[in-house]
């Protein structure tokens, strides 16, 4: 009697187990994308694409961990709180995304996912709004707050700019999404066009730069422009090119910075390309362990000064938890760099839409949601 409730209880166990990981793997093939042989197709001919990979020109590295410090990593990634908010994350309902587009307006709307206005022109960046960052709908960084809209209205959009391919900047069902609803071509890194292209997105759509190429829509310039980071949505690494993209149209100019270490590249970019309007600037998931592919909200600020920026809006924090550092921290940091060094900054609730010349009333709104 023991033993056959112990077999059954082996059974049931290997079967729910089964189901979860059938259910934890449902989607992830597609969601992989392109495979490695059909990248090197288009990235091979590239500069920047040596021995079979990408490569920064600013060398990035992960610094080596013993084994006890991964377990304290491992910890403080798998801790309750740490990382998290204390309360729930205010959302603004965004305001006057139905009317012309301004001449300059910027929308964020979570994560690096954000909505620019320039001289008429809607452009929108790493769009994510997928419950998970992940090939996985049942496991992965979760969102800690919802989309401050649904996906299915946003106005009409002129581009779609994507920095690189990890999960929390190329969404498969958001790239679908936009795919069947909006009719933007989307503007990508060399070799991202792969997976769009791998999820039947028409090639038509697909506009890949190189580092230092550009394309336009009407009289408004997309460019391509390095980062420091890396790529790989599965087991091969740096298959596919990360990038920034400078966002210029007649009278005003925009910089997205997308998912960046600290780089060199800002002060060429800036001397190339600026001034800026408005930089988008990343400035969370830092960490001693890898210093040199995530910007730490100081380097934000050093980078915004180096493309020559006038308003920082700060991204790439907030939404999804992916280091241990607290939620809020970025923000409390960037604010006091950015105060001795003079930088214009705004800290938008996910779904403000903000408008540089009128620009929000100083609101310390991640306070309360942090607990602070």
């Amino acid at each position: 009697m023991l033993r056959a409730a112990v077999r059954l209880g082996i059974g049931t166990a290997a079967l729910l187990g089964g189901g979860w990981l059938m259910r934890a793997l449902h989607g992830a093939p597609a969601a992989l994308g392109a495979s490695p042989l059909e990248i090197h197709a288009v990235a091979h001919g590239s500069a920047n694409f040596r021995d079979g990979a990408f490569v920064n020109i600013d060398p990035g590295s992960m610094i080596e961990i013993n084994r006890e410090e991964k377990r304290m990593l491992l910890r403080e990634m798998l801790g309750v709180r740490a990382g998290r908010p204390a309360g729930d994350i205010p959302l603004a309902r965004p305001e006057g995304l139905g009317m012309t587009a301004a001449p300059l307006a910027v929308t964020w709307l979570g994560h690096s996912t954000a909505l620019l206005e320039i001289d008429g022109y809607r452009v929108l960046a790493d769009p994510v709004w997928s419950d998970r960052c992940s090939p996985s709908r049942t496991v992965g960084p979760q969102r800690m707050h919802r989309p401050p809209i649904p996906l299915e209205s946003l106005p009409a959009l002129d581009a779609v700019i994507i920095s690189h391919d990890h999960y929390d900047h190329l969404d498969l069902d958001t790239v679908l999404a936009l795919a069947r609803t909006q009719r933007a071509p989307f503007f990508v890194p060399l070799g991202v066009g792969c997976h769009l292209r791998s999820w039947g997105v028409p090639a038509r759509r697909i506009v890949e730069l190189d580092w230092g190429q550009s394309r336009s829509v009407g009289d408004l310039t997309l460019v391509c422009t390095p980062a420091r980071h890396f790529s790989g949505r599965f087991v091969s690494r740096n298959t596919t090119l990360w990038a920034s993209w400078v966002v210029a149209g007649p009278a005003h100019r925009a910089y997205f910075a997308g998912d960046t270490g600290y780089t060199k590249s800002f002060v060429d970019i800036g001397a190339e390309h600026g001034p800026f309007d408005i930089t988008l600037m990343p400035v969370a998931a830092y960490s001693p362990l890898w210093p040199d592919i995530h910007m730490n909200p100081e380097e934000a600020v050093r980078a915004h000064a180096d493309v020559n920026g006038g308003l920082l809006v700060p991204i790439h924090w907030c939404t999804f938890r992916l280091a241990p550092h607290p939620w809020a921290e970025p923000i409390e940091r960037l604010l006091h760099a950015a105060g001795h060094e003079g930088v214009e900054v705004v800290v938008p609730k996910p779904g403000y839409r903000v408008d540089p010349s009128n620009p929000p009333v100083a609101d310390a709104w991640w306070r309360p949601a942090a607990g602070s």
